[in-house]
């Protein structure tokens, strides 16, 4: 009896605080000038990473967000690349792109930061899940290689990303929909996100 009280007191909590909705509206142009909407799910999930070309953070995690956007597409999870250090020319997006192997994953730059604030993403790298009814399932980190700024574990114990999207995939509450990120922050207009 208790466990089912808090299993809906959980199921509570991840549906009405944790979840934020999103308008699918926002259009943006990405990198190479093509629409996108990186609050619209077309299938299961849309996972956006809001990422900076100068953040070693950021930089560190590229091929582990490829390797996620590789597992999960076939389970319907589309993957987008928010790019926030402004002032930023698309020819240098396309330039970091290359230089770390992405392929078939739109890129955007928010040049007016109304991607970050809709989500409320604060740091680079950090991860938001959007599922098909525009609610945000999971805010925050990739996993937990890195413990604080300057701090890397020799390994990732916990892979809070991968948790939250097999949960999402499955038709599951999200156990932990926010963890914090740690990375570079966002600023918006002279101020931090």
């Amino acid at each position: 009896m208790i466990q089912t009280a808090l299993r809906t007191i959980q199921t509570l909590i991840s549906t009405s605080l944790a979840l934020t909705s999103l308008g699918s509206s926002i259009e943006v142009r990405d990198v190479n000038a093509q629409a996108f909407y990186p609050f619209r799910v077309e299938k299961t999930a849309q996972v956006l990473f809001f990422l900076s070309t100068e953040c070693p953070i950021s930089r560190f995690y590229a091929q582990e967000i490829q390797r996620i956007c590789r597992d999960y597409g076939s389970q319907g999870v589309g993957c987008g690349l928010i790019y926030e250090d402004l002032p930023l020319e698309a020819s240098a997006v396309r330039a970091h792109l290359t230089e770390f192997g992405y392929r078939g994953i739109p890129a955007a730059i928010d040049s007016t930061g109304q991607i970050a604030r809709a989500a409320k993403a604060s740091v680079t790298p950090e991860a938001v899940i959007i599922d098909k009814a525009g609610n945000v399932r999971y805010r925050g980190r990739i996993d937990n290689f890195y413990a604080d700024l300057g701090k890397p574990r020799q390994q990732a114990t916990v892979y809070d990303l991968r948790e939250a999207l097999d949960s999402v995939v499955a038709g599951r509450p999200v156990k932990h929909h926010e963890t914090i990120a740690v990375g570079c922050y966002i600023t918006l207009n002279g101020e931090q996100q």
